[in-house]
């Protein structure tokens, strides 16, 4: 189904609903990652959690949110609303936000954690939806590569201003501060509230006819009716994510080789630049090359990055590979919810974002308790060289096993 007819003008050619989404997830990235970002290093330096609890706390707060998800796409579907859902889930994300200013263990940030991630797992599916639903067959893959690019603005904001926080309140410090963490905390509750404001002025819910909604009464029952090669697609990406683990392990990898706070802060925001940059024309390829192509290539950039990061000797080399680690999300991340959009149905298309979320949120469980014990146990190397492993098995997996749509592909 193609999006309807719209008297609203376009922006930057593209439905305004995909610019005006885009807005919201900028303003409610730049406050996460001021105040998330850094929570490896506030749990290990602030609190003085084990790597393992860290793990534990990252692993948690990114996975147990995907049933949400899963549940949120399917409802979406069943009552033809998409934004209502996206409303509740970004604002319950803003309100958990502020209460991190009182953390003081790590039982207390995983709870807060998770309510922030409850928020994310509520409004993703429905949102990814709406906006696929904004978006032509052709434009798929230059609308969702301007989402990720304006997200990950959000990021590069977020975490320039932190930056300079940082730099005025605790200098060249190798490990951060409560202080610090505090201002942080200010100031990035701020633009997340404009964000919910954003997205109830601006973005407008598209009709859909009620014979057009999913009739399944239950996720599981809907998903029965997907298509195979979507549903393989999942499996593909199961595997893939058991070797990708949380995002704290970069983070906490950076700092165990000496890195200061301010110096991770500056690696976080190179890593968020290369990936706004390599967002849109990576869409965009994948809409005339196809989108299997462009995945299995980041995967293999990933596999890279994650070889260098576990054989890393000097600091020199973090700087690169946080990089090349943009470059990799940058590649996939709208490429792959493109795929999932020309994989489904419209009538079930929320349905189907949930189970993609779903499943690779409920993959980051496993995948960080492992690296967390593998780190404590082992080496802080070994996590990233079976992220590199399974990486390259997923991007093999997804060349050999899953035929690419020639539908997908469009000149």
């Amino acid at each position: 189904m193609q999006p309807e007819p719209t008297s609203r003008k376009k922006i930057w050619g593209l439905h305004p609903n995909i610019f005006f989404l885009g807005l919201v997830s900028l303003l409610n990235d730049m406050g996460s990652e001021m105040i998330f970002t850094l929570v490896p290093l506030f749990l290990s330096n602030v609190l003085g959690a084990r790597t393992t609890i860290v793990g534990l706390v990252g692993g948690i707060s990114d996975s147990m949110d995907a049933v949400f998800r899963i549940f949120s796409g399917w409802f979406s579907d069943k009552v033809g609303k998409r934004k209502s859902l996206t409303v509740f889930g970004y604002s319950l994300s803003t309100i958990a936000k502020p209460f991190m200013y009182v953390a003081g263990s790590w039982g207390a940030t995983l709870v807060i954690r998770f309510a922030d991630r409850l928020g994310k797992g509520i409004r993703t599916s429905p949102r990814d939806a709406l906006a696929a639903d904004s978006m032509g067959k052709g434009e798929r893959g230059k609308g969702f590569g301007l989402h990720r690019m304006m997200d990950t603005m959000g990021a590069v904001l977020g975490l320039s201003l932190a930056a300079v926080i940082i730099y005025f309140v605790q200098r060249e410090s190798l490990e951060l501060s409560m202080p610090t963490y505090r201002w942080l905390v200010v100031f990035g509750t701020i633009p997340a509230v404009l964000s919910v404001a954003v997205l109830l002025a601006l973005v407008k819910e598209r009709k859909r006819e009620t014979a057009a909604v999913s009739s399944g009464i239950l996720p599981a029952q809907t998903a029965a009716g997907l298509d195979n090669r979507f549903k393989l697609f999942l499996a593909i990406m199961a595997v893939f994510t058991l070797g990708k683990s949380s995002e704290f392990f970069p983070t906490l990898r950076a700092q165990d080789m000496g890195a200061p706070v301010l110096q991770i802060t500056m690696m976080l925001i190179l890593f968020n630049v290369t990936y706004a940059l390599v967002s849109i024309p990576s869409g965009i390829l994948s809409d005339k090359l196809g989108r299997r192509k462009v995945i299995a290539l980041g995967w293999l950039v990933y596999a890279i990055v994650y070889l260098g990061f576990g054989a890393a000797t000097s600091l020199w080399q973090i700087w690169v590979l946080f990089a090349g680690y943009g470059v990799y999300f940058g590649v996939t991340e709208g490429v792959a919810r493109a795929l999932v959009a020309d994989l489904v149905p419209d009538n079930l298309r929320g349905t189907a974002y949930g189970w993609y979320h779903g499943v690779t949120g409920l993959a980051i469980l496993p995948a960080s308790l492992m690296a967390g014990w593998l780190w404590d146990n082992i080496s802080p190397s070994t996590p990233f060289y079976l992220g590199a492993a399974l990486a390259f098995v997923a991007m093999l997996g997804l060349l050999t096993l899953l035929p690419e749509n020639k539908q997908t592909i469009l000149r």
